[in-house]
């Protein structure tokens, strides 16, 4: 499937090793985060039709098995009554809704595979997504304050005045300057995986008490 080949593609991508090889890091995380945003989107659409299409073929299996029971039960009653000629016509109804439920079975099986794994890919890049959006800022201001410190090297070799070395001081203000915006976009960062976090467990607890509220339903129809 293309879409997963894309999104496994972007999953496995090292931000670090991308954000170094970019002659712009702020354009091309910002084109990676896009990119992931689009097969993010891409992926749960096909989730979505992937489950429908699972709980189809769940159903149509279903329907299959309840014909199947229907035919026998007509056969047995015609049985019952002495009419062979009716019992027969009602156990090749039954056969052939036998010989359909392999496949049926079948189907559903590689559906569900289907959906496990899209399920898997859309997880997966969820999560790089959020890598992705937490680190942009973090590694964009790294690769600034390797450039700033590149020049302030070659700025020291070439120093031989007082003003080449207020210049070389105005630098480091500036690197001080760039590492205390990134710790404090770090710091933000972290914070709104907190807040995904929070909702991961308000979400799982929805999802617990969903479920005993269908067992409940069940035991209690």
């Amino acid at each position: 499937m293309p879409l997963l080949e894309r999104v496994s593609t972007l999953i496995r991508a090292n931000l670090n090793d991308l954000v170094d090889r970019a002659e712009d890091p702020g354009k091309m995380i910002k084109q990676v985060i896009l990119d992931m945003e689009n097969q993010y989107l891409q992926v749960k659409t096909q989730v979505a039709i992937a489950i429908a299409d699972l709980h189809m073929l769940e159903k149509k299996k279903k329907e299959n098995q309840a014909a199947m029971a229907d035919w026998l039960h007509k056969a047995e009653k015609a049985v019952d009554k002495q009419q062979d000629d009716l019992a027969r016509i009602a156990l090749e109804r039954y056969h052939s809704f036998q010989q359909l439920a392999p496949s049926y079975e079948e189907q559903v099986n590689d559906q569900r595979t289907q959906v496990e794994g899209l399920k898997s890919a859309l997880q997966k890049l969820e999560q790089k997504l959020v890598e992705a959006k937490s680190k942009r800022d973090v590694l964009v201001a790294r690769h600034r304050r390797s450039q700033v410190a590149s020049r302030a090297n070659r700025a020291e070799a070439a120093m031989g005045d007082p003003a080449k070395i207020s210049t070389f001081g105005r630098m480091e203000e500036r690197v001080h300057h760039a590492e205390a915006v990134a710790n404090a976009e770090k710091e933000l960062a972290n914070e709104n995986v907190a807040e995904r976090f929070e909702r991961l467990e308000k979400n799982e607890e929805v999802e617990r008490l969903l479920a005993n509220l269908k067992e409940r339903r069940a035991l209690n129809p």
